[in-house]
């Protein structure tokens, strides 16, 4: 009996010791997969700051938005019957055109290979709008694209908050002005199935809904408007561009 106690000790305590030993080990590989470790791991330096692979994407995405909406919009410019969607198609051709001139600069300085044809997906997209016609045509063409242009634009935002890289912010707000005027553009062909979208985004989020509560039916407070205590002098002015529009014209940009 005194065999086997002590024997069990021995291997309680070399047990004891393997696991002193692994938990390090253990915890030292579980921090290498944070986000702080998995952003250092995909970055690379440049002169103009650090290149994370998240940067890399958005200018891949950048220029395959030019690739399949550049021809989306010119279709759309041919065949649609209402002007709205042809001017729609006028601002995707020429918003795409200067967003990818930009992207392929950019890419060029960092030493980013860029692909030359859209995604399966988005050739899909491409034939389906191909396929269509009259009606049909128009609204398979302002959702399509305001989907997409949803999508890109939360990603446009993010990278443009976190980016370190010069090159890639100036990119990503330039993409900002463009994707925004886009949706501006197709919501304003009045085909823009909202529901769609708001549901689509429900089916995918997990966080539940905050906010205030849902209205009443009464009237509620009129809120204080916000401004500055006292006299200020001021020299900034608003964007001039009218309600709804979004200013397109920009400064060639100083790389």
């Amino acid at each position: 009996m005194r065999r086997v106690n002590g024997t069990a000790l021995i291997i309680a305590a070399l047990v004891a010791t393997l696991g002193a030993i692994a938990f390090p080990v253990w915890s030292y590989a579980d921090r290498s997969g944070t986000g702080q470790a998995n952003l250092a791991a995909g970055s690379v330096a440049t002169r103009w700051g650090p290149l994370s692979a998240a940067d890399r994407d958005l200018l891949v995405k950048v220029r395959l938005a030019g690739l399949w909406e550049i021809p989306a919009g010119q279709q759309a410019v041919e065949r649609a019957p209402t002007e709205a969607v042809k001017e729609a198609g006028d601002h995707l051709i020429v918003g795409h055109t200067d967003l990818d001139q930009r992207a392929r600069t950019v890419a060029a300085q960092l030493g980013v290979e860029l692909p030359n044809q859209p995604t399966a997906q988005q050739q899909g997209w491409l034939k389906e709008l191909t396929e269509a016609s009259g009606e049909t045509y128009q609204r398979k063409f302002a959702n399509l694209l305001r989907a997409a242009h949803g999508k890109v634009f939360a990603v446009v935002a993010q990278i443009r908050d976190s980016t370190r890289n010069s090159l890639i912010r100036q990119l990503a707000t330039d993409a900002n002005q463009t994707v925004l005027d886009h949706i501006t553009m197709l919501e304003a062909t009045g085909l823009v199935d909202f529901d769609g979208i708001a549901n689509g985004s429900a089916s995918t989020a997990t966080a539940s809904p905050t906010g205030p509560p849902a209205p009443s039916g009464g009237t509620p407070p009129e809120p204080s408007p916000a401004g500055p205590s006292g006299e200020v002098s001021t020299t900034s002015r608003p964007s001039p561009a009218p309600p709804g529009r979004v200013a397109t014209d920009r400064p060639e940009p100083q790389m």
